[in-house]
C-alpha cells in the first residue's frame, strides 16, 4: 500500500462516529493515505452503539504507521498495559500520535502527554487535569498541536484536527479539498474556543456572522476595530465581548489569523510576496514575512517550496508531497 500510513486504534467502547470520521476524511483523498483499523486483541471491541468490531488489525501494525489516531472510547475503563506500551513505543519512534475527544485519556495513561499541553472534550477537561496534574490542560481550544502528539476537543473539533493533519502533510489546498469532499468547514484555527453553552449569543439576531463574512471579503483594506464594530452597529466594548463569546478570540486576533490563512494562497499562486501581503492586508512584505513565520513556523518562500510543484500549484493526488512525518 502506498501513501502516508495511518492506523486508527479502536479501543473498547469506541465511539462509532469518531472511528468513522477520520476514515471518511482521509479516504476522500484517494491514495494519499493508507488506512487501517487496529484493535487491542483479535477478539475485537464493542462500539458505543453496541456493534461488534472484529477482524481488525493487531497492535503490531501500529509500529509501521506514520500516524496513530486514538478516537474517543469508554475511557473510564482504562486501557491494557500492552496498549500503553505500544503507544509509548510509537512515540519513541517519532510516530505522530493523535487523540480525538476523550481519546486523550489513553495518551495520558501512556505518559505521552506528560509535560505537554493537551485538550479533550470540555466536559472532561477538569477530570483530565485532576487525574494527570503533570499535563497542562487547555480547556478552551479546539485542538492542540505539540508536534508529534496532538489532541482535540469534542466531535466537531476532531474534524478540525483531521483537516489540520492533512494541511500539515499536503498543504492547505489538499485540506480544503478534503473539507469539500466531506462538506466540512475548511479551517477553524486551533485556538478557537470549544462550543460551550455560555458562548452562545445572548439573543436571536445578535450573531456577528455577517460582520465576520464582511471582514473576510475586505481583508485587503486596513480594517480597524471601529470598522468592525461599526459594521455590526455596536459599541467597540460590546462588539469585543460578543465577538469573543462567538468566535473564542478577540476580533483583531481573529482578523490577523484570517489574513494569515488568506496569505497561504501563495502555495497555489505565482504572485509576488509584496502582492500577497497587500491582498491579505498584512502590510509590507517584511511585516508579512515576520507574521507568517511566527504563525506557520516557515518563511513564505519555504512554505511555497514545500507545498508547490515546481511553482505550478499544489500537488494532485497522483503527485503527493507529504512532509513524511
Amino acid at each position: 500500500m502506498s501513501g502516508h500510513r495511518v492506523s486508527i486504534l479502536a479501543l473498547d467502547g469506541v465511539l462509532s462516529f469518531e472511528l468513522g470520521m477520520p476514515l471518511t476524511i482521509l479516504q476522500s483523498l484517494g491514495g494519499l493515505y493508507s488506512l487501517s483499523v487496529v484493535t487491542p486483541t483479535e477478539a475485537g471491541v464493542t462500539t458505543d452503539s453496541g456493534l461488534r468490531l472484529s477482524s481488525a488489525g493487531s497492535l503490531t501494525e501500529l509500529a509501521t504507521a506514520d500516524t496513530v489516531i486514538v478516537p474517543a472510547y469508554a475511557f473510564e475503563r482504562g486501557i491494557p498495559e500492552d496498549v500503553t506500551e505500544t503507544l509509548r513505543t510509537c512515540h519513541e519512534r517519532s510516530k505522530r500520535v493523535v487523540s480525538l475527544c476523550v481519546g486523550a485519556f489513553a495518551l495520558a495513561q501512556s505518559g505521552l502527554l506528560t509535560g505537554r499541553r493537551a485538550t479533550t472534550h470540555w466536559t472532561r477537561t477538569e477530570r483530565l487535569a485532576r487525574e494527570h496534574p503533570d499535563i497542562t490542560v487547555d480547556r478552551d481550544v479546539l485542538f492542540v498541536d505539540e508536534g508529534t502528539v496532538l489532541t482535540s476537543a469534542g466531535t466537531s473539533a476532531g474534524i478540525d484536527l483531521c483537516l489540520h493533519l492533512v494541511r500539515e502533510d499536503f498543504g492547505a489546498a489538499t485540506a480544503n479539498q478534503a473539507a469539500r469532499n466531506t462538506v466540512a468547514a475548511p479551517h477553524r484555527v486551533s485556538g478557537q474556543a470549544q462550543f460551550i453553552e455560555h458562548h452562545l449569543p445572548a439573543a436571536v439576531g445578535t450573531s456577528l456572522a455577517d460582520t465576520r463574512t464582511w471582514a473576510l471579503e475586505h481583508l485587503a483594506e486596513p480594517l480597524l476595530l471601529r470598522d468592525l464594530a461599526g459594521h455590526a452597529h455596536l459599541s467597540e466594548r460590546t462588539f469585543i465581548r460578543r465577538f469573543i463569546a462567538e468566535a473564542g478570540l478577540p476580533p483583531m486576533k481573529w482578523l490577523q489569523l484570517a489574513r494569515i490563512d488568506h496569505a497561504k494562497l501563495l502555495e497555489r499562486s505565482n504572485a509576488t510576496i509584496d502582492t500577497i501581503a497587500r491582498l491579505s492586508g498584512l502590510g509590507t512584505a517584511a511585516n508579512f514575512r515576520t507574521l507568517f513565520t511566527q504563525h506557520c513556523g516557515l518563511t513564505p518562500s519555504a512554505y511555497r517550496g514545500m507545498y508547490s510543484c515546481d511553482g505550478a500549484g499544489p500537488a494532485s493526488p497522483e503527485q503527493p508531497t507529504s512532509r513524511g512525518r
